[in-house]
Formats: C-alpha cells, structure tokens, sequence
C-alpha cells in the first residue's frame, strides 16, 4: 500500500492548478494537507494586520474546499522545518510535495527541509506555481538577471509559452486524522478593537471568489482597461491582487483566460486584444518584481542602488509620517488614497505611486517607512512586489523612476479624476467648501528633495 504523501500549502491556497496537489494524487494513497504558521524562523517576515485577516479567510475557504474532496487541512504552527517534520513523522508520509516561495529565507528553509527529509529517505519534490516564469530562466545575453522591466518581459515572451492549468480534482483519498490547531485559536482577527469592517465589505477571500473576480473582470472590464486603467474611479482594474498573492487563482489561470478571452470575441486583433496585452504586462510586472526579489533578498531593507545608501535623509518627523498615514495632508488625492486604504486594505495603482511619491520626495521620508506602513495595512502585501514598487518610486531600485520625477499630487487628480469622483468618496471633505491646510508646500517640498538628491550626487 502506498505510503501517505504531504502536501504542504504555502502561498497556494488553491487546489485548481495546484502542482503539488496534483503530484500527491498521481503518487497514489492517503493525502495530508498542511498550512504552517511561520512567523519565527530566522528572516521571516510576520506578516501585516490586513494580511492576516485575509489569510484567516482564506485558509477557512481552502479547508472547506478540501473537506468537500475527502480530506482536512492541517494547521501547525512554528517553525516551517520543525512542523513539516513532525507532521511527517505523525502521519507516517512517505513523500512531501510543495509549491516554490522566492524569498531568501524562504528558499533556505526549503532547501534544508528537501535535504532533511531525503537523507531520511523521504521523497520529496517542488514545483513552479506561482510565477509564469521560474527566476533562473530569464537572463541576459551575459547570463546576468535583468535590471530594466521592458528587455525583461520580451525575453520572458520570447520563452516558450506558460503552460496549462492543471484542472481541480473532484475527489482526493484523506489519510487518518493528526494533530491540528484550530484557527480561530490563532487569532489572526482584529478584535479590540475590530478595524476591518471595511475589508470585510469589500472582499471575500478564497478560491471560488477569485476565480469569480476574474470572471467578471474579463466580461465586464477588459474592454476598458488600456484606456481608463489609470483613472481610479472608473472601477476597471482586476482586483486580483490579493487573489494573487496568497495563491487563491494561479498566474497561469490568470494569463489562459486573458488570452482565451480575447481569442473568443468577435475582433480578436482589436482593441480588447490590445487591452489584454496591457493587463498581461501588469501580470509581467509582477513576474519581474519576484525575479529582483530572488537575486536581492533583502529587497525590504537594502537600496538596490546602493548610491542611495548616501541619501541624506533628514531626521525624521513623526507627526508627518503620521499625518501621511491616517489621511491628514492636506493634499486631496494623497488623503483619498491613505482613506481608501485603510477601509478596503488596497488602492489603485496609480494613488499608490502618488501617495508614496508624496511621502518621500515632499515629506522627505525615508521610502522603508512607506513600505513597513503599507507591509501592515495591504490585504496583498507581498515580500517581492511591496519593497520592489516602494525602490522604484524612491529612486533606488530596479529599472527605476528617475529621482527628479515627482508626482504632483494636484496635477494627477486633475489628469485622472477631473471630475472628483474618487477624492469625493474617499475624502469628501475636499468638496464641502473646506480646503484643508497643506502640511508641506508642494513647491518648496519638491525644491527641497531635488537639493538633498544632487547632495548625494555629489557625494
């Protein structure tokens, strides 16, 4: 009789174009599910507040997925290395198999815990699930990772296509029942007091919502997407962000129905064609962000130009940066965004760029600030894509925004929400007669940091 097999659930909670899932069916016998709390490994990241939140959603939406095909989902929580292990050794595994994490830690856990168990004579297997393109596919003519995101996608298109998903299984054989944690008991929920009254009007985590948000952004939306992309209040982006980042719909599923989509309508080389390729290549944004992240682990803390290092930040002020994050500038668009945020745990795109443009070129912040800000209070905060865009705005990164281009916060509302739509329903202040007073000029501010940028220059 075929030995039980592990299937450990990381940022994967699918089992739709699930690798390792798929591999522990065709292995034969009994399957474990296992998620595991790792907030304390050595460079581990603990995870936000929104994030949590949505990861107690997420995982109930997985286990009754799971229960509904015979078996449980296990949850541990420790150290990943110490409670893989123990798992293993309770429920008599003879085979692990997981989905890739890119993260420098991450991957050195996994790597120790591949070689552990094999020495143990433990079969043991990982597979690429989360991104198109694995990180060590994609190089230069030199041989050297990618640095500038337009070369990086087009030899990404020039690569054989991504392959199929995998189909969900309809059924799965359960081994016998080992110890499990309850989640409740994990207390990821904010109780006292309860801030996510908005998140929980906003989303629904899980599998079947976000392969339901695809559904409807690509019948309702993507016709509009090139065009209005970046007009906050016109609703056409995917909203998949967060789906994406814990692994409820795959990347893979994501880029078949865009392209089968734009095949099945009526004009395939038209305008939706053209729509589709734009939200592809925010889908290759992605993908270029995890592949910085695996050659730069200490993406969060570290400038990826490290002329940066000498950036002469001024001593920091709180009651800006505090100021900045409850939506208390003076500024309507930057206050829209940081209210938007904190109700729904995201913003649109384009506030994001303006918002953390604002904070560290007008207030003079320090970008990991921003990052740590947004780290807590993103429902898709992501280790790759959340330093990678705060580095690109900041100047410092990878393929990044040239330090003199400053995002004038006025200028970008009138450009993309001329009529007031989403500084009215996020900051409605703005329209009841008030002008709230600025607590920097833009002026001055952008003068300022131009200044402190040719200091570092120069030094």
């Amino acid at each position: 009789m075929t030995s039980a097999s592990l299937v450990w659930f990381r940022d994967d909670l699918r089992v739709a174009d699930n690798p390792a899932l798929r591999a522990a069916m065709e292995r034969g016998g009994p399957i474990i599910a296992l998620y595991v709390l790792d907030e304390v490994s050595d460079g581990i990241r603990p995870l936000g507040g929104a994030a949590r939140w949505w990861l107690h959603g997420s995982l109930t939406s997985l286990g009754d997925r799971l229960r509904e095909l015979g078996v449980q989902l296990v949850l541990r929580r420790g150290p990943a290395a110490r409670e893989v292990r123990q798992a293993v050794t309770d429920a008599s595994a003879g085979a692990v198999f997981w989905n890739r994490r890119y993260g420098g830690a991450e991957r050195e856990i996994d790597a120790s815990l591949k070689t552990g168990l094999r020495d143990d004579d433990v079969v043991v297997e990982s597979f690429g699930a989360s991104l198109l393109f694995e990180p060590w596919t994609v190089r230069t003519g030199a041989g050297q990772p990618y640095s500038v995101f337009t070369p990086f996608w087009r030899a990404c298109r020039n690569l054989p296509a991504p392959r199929a998903p995998l189909p969900a299984p309809r059924e799965l054989t359960g081994a016998a029942d080992i110890d499990s944690d309850a989640l409740d008991d994990w207390a990821l929920l904010p109780t006292d007091p309860d801030w996510a009254g908005g998140l929980r009007e906003t989303w629904e985590p899980g599998e079947p919502a976000a392969r339901a948000r695809l559904r409807d952004f690509l019948r309702d939306d993507l016709d509009d997407y090139d065009r209005a992309r970046d007009e906050p209040a016109a609703g056409v982006t995917s909203g998949l962000s967060p789906c994406l980042r814990w692994g409820e719909i795959s990347p893979h599923e994501v880029w078949h129905a865009t392209l089968a989509g734009v095949q099945g309508s009526k004009t395939p080389g038209g305008p939706r064609a053209a729509a589709a390729q734009r939200f592809l290549s925010e889908i290759g944004w992605r993908e270029f962000a995890a592949h910085v992240l695996f050659h730069n682990p200490d993406l969060a803390t570290v400038n990826l130009r490290r002329e940066f290092d000498d950036f002469p930040w001024p001593r920091l002020k709180p009651t800006a940066l505090k100021a900045w994050q409850q939506g208390r500038t003076g500024i309507a668009l930057v206050d829209a965004g940081m209210k938007e945020l904190w109700h729904t745990g995201i913003m649109h795109n384009r506030v994001r760029m303006v918002t953390a443009s604002f904070m560290i070129k007008n207030l003079l912040i320090d970008w990991r600030h921003g990052e740590e800000w947004f780290w807590d209070t993103l429902v898709d905060a992501d280790g790759a894509s959340n330093p990678f865009n705060w580095q690109w705005v900041a100047g410092s990164g990878a393929d990044a925004a040239p330090y003199f281009r400053v995002f004038n916060p006025e200028l970008q509302a009138k450009k993309f929400d001329p009529h007031g739509e989403y500084i009215g329903r996020w900051a409605p202040e703005y329209g009841r007669g008030r002008a709230p007073e600025p607590i920097v000029d833009l002026g001055e501010s952008r003068k300022a940091a131009l200044d402190a940028y040719e200091r570092m220059r120069r030094s």
